[in-house]
């Protein structure tokens, strides 16, 4: 069992009042992380704390920050045994999946370290003689960056490295699910040389999470808010941020179509759609939840589908040949179990897969989903994908790959190009893959969702733009005239 305390300001330090939190294995049920339990004044410690190095942080060049982030993505891979026993031991992931997350969150950080000398600005033309106006982009101020479990590397250090590529300081809000994972997070980026209270880690118990979550973003030291969560909390988190005054960045849920034209490749949209809905049990915000099917190729793409998903075993993740995982907990569990029973009551057949009495539940499919059911709409986040037959036509294609709530990612398969990109043009998303799967992300991209799946973007010169202020400053260069 690991023991893990806040990281705030100089040193890592117990909760105020003397807490602790212990997080459990998703399959075993044994006890792997006690964790200090912040409380409120912890929250506004790390975040005056934030405040303090800010000055000193905001004025350090971009080549000194570069090399601290470059640095960082060095320490997150020398890192990466700890944190795949982390995050097998408190999320239920495969080593697999754990390595993934690795690799791509040092990706994130040497990104991010090219990042520091692209922060620019413009001379803008006045009509004021001998003025030069000029827009100026400057770091915001202490950034509070709220992180989720599913793939807690990857999604930790996006919270935090934009933001400190564009000289901020940052609060991390770890996951009350993996505090081992996150603290690995800020070991890594404090090792890299960052200064004290450049970066501060906060872990709270899951009953005190909305008091110390409404500290940080109330705190007035907090400039800005990122998180990455549920529709459900985000929208609490970006009335919370309005209130105050302050942008939100916002990642939520995903209910992600892959559109199967009646030309496509059946076995390459196969192989994308079973990636994309089963890889790390579905619990990824880009998972393909719903499969979108002209119904003249429908028959003979659930047969290939089924053929490929069947030997997919879901098992201990502890086991070194496992591919899939557990789910992150009996909550989930209930809540997938509940959505395949009710998706079969009212006509759905169901494949392969089926309800589950533990946390390790097979891949399921449900053939011949309607609006009637709730997983049609619903985010099962869980390993179940469903098949919606619909005409053969773009209206039809469109309608239904558009008939949800959400807005993230998601994916048309079509080998008329022409048709392909008429199709993505015209499904709403923040992102959309041509015959590519729904779960795929690159630091320098823009990366966020539409409707009810956030707002704003990371990565790349998006992502400065959110981390950023725009200064308007001009010098007068000449006389000046005056009307009085």
């Amino acid at each position: 069992m690991n023991n893990v305390e806040l990281r705030i300001g100089p040193s890592l330090r117990a909760a105020m009042n003397g807490a602790v939190f212990e997080r459990c294995n998703p399959l075993g049920r044994d006890v792997v992380t006690r964790a200090s339990a912040a409380s409120a004044a912890d929250a506004s410690a790390a975040a005056e704390a934030a405040a303090a190095a800010f000055d000193g942080w905001s004025q350090t060049g971009p080549s000194a920050r570069r090399a601290q982030l470059l640095a960082a993505a060095d320490e997150i891979e020398t890192r990466a045994d700890a944190f795949t026993t982390a995050m097998i031991n408190e999320t239920g992931a495969t080593g697999g999946w754990a390595g993934f997350n690795v690799h791509v969150a040092a990706g994130m950080l040497r990104e991010a370290a090219a990042l520091t000398t692209q922060i620019r600005g413009e001379t803008i033309p006045s009509d004021v003689p001998g003025s030069l106006a000029m827009s100026w982009r400057v770091p915001c101020g202490p950034v509070l960056g709220i992180a989720p479990w599913n793939a807690p590397v990857i999604l930790g250090v996006r919270a935090v490295a934009t933001a400190l590529a564009c000289g901020n300081t940052v609060v991390l809000k770890a996951s009350e699910q993996c505090p081992m994972t996150h603290h690995l997070v800020g070991e890594a980026l404090a090792a890299a040389g960052l200064g004290d209270g450049v970066v501060n880690v906060v872990h709270n118990a899951p009953d005190a999470a909305a008091g110390v979550v409404n500290t940080l973003i109330d705190h007035p030291a907090i400039a800005r808010v990122n998180f990455t969560g549920s529709t459900r909390v985000g929208r609490l988190i970006g009335e919370r941020a309005a209130r105050a005054g302050k942008p939100a960045l916002l990642e939520l849920g995903g209910k992600a179509p892959l559109v199967v034209a009646s030309d496509a490749d059946l076995d390459a949209a196969v192989d994308a759609a079973v990636f994309g809905a089963f890889f790390h049990q579905g619990q990824i915000c880009m998972a393909t939840e719903r499969l979108v099917v002209a119904e003249s190729v429908a028959d003979a793409f659930v047969e290939k589908l089924i053929a490929r998903v069947r030997p997919l075993r879901a098992g201990d993740p502890r086991h070194e040949d496992t591919l899939l995982g557990t789910l992150i907990g009996e909550p989930a569990r209930e809540r997938c179990n509940a959505l395949i029973a009710d998706a079969i009551a009212h006509g759905a057949a169901l494949l392969t897969g089926g309800p589950s009495d533990t946390v390790v539940m097979q891949p399921s499919v449900l053939d011949r989903v309607t609006p009637a059911m709730q997983v049609y709409g619903e985010e099962s986040f869980g390993p179940i994908v469903t098949v919606v037959r619909v005409a053969d036509d773009e209206d039809a294609l469109v309608a239904t790959a558009n008939d949800t709530i959400y807005g993230l990612s998601a994916a048309v398969f079509s080998n008329d190009g022409a048709r392909a990109l008429r199709l993505a043009q015209r499904v709403r998303s923040g992102i959309c893959h041509i015959n590519a799967p729904t779960v795929h992300d690159e630091a320098q991209m823009p990366f966020g969702g539409v409707k009810a799946s956030g707002t704003g973007r990371f990565g790349g010169q998006a992502g400065i733009a959110e981390f950023t202020d725009l200064r308007w400053i001009t010098t007068q260069t000449g006389p000046r005239y005056y009307p009085i």
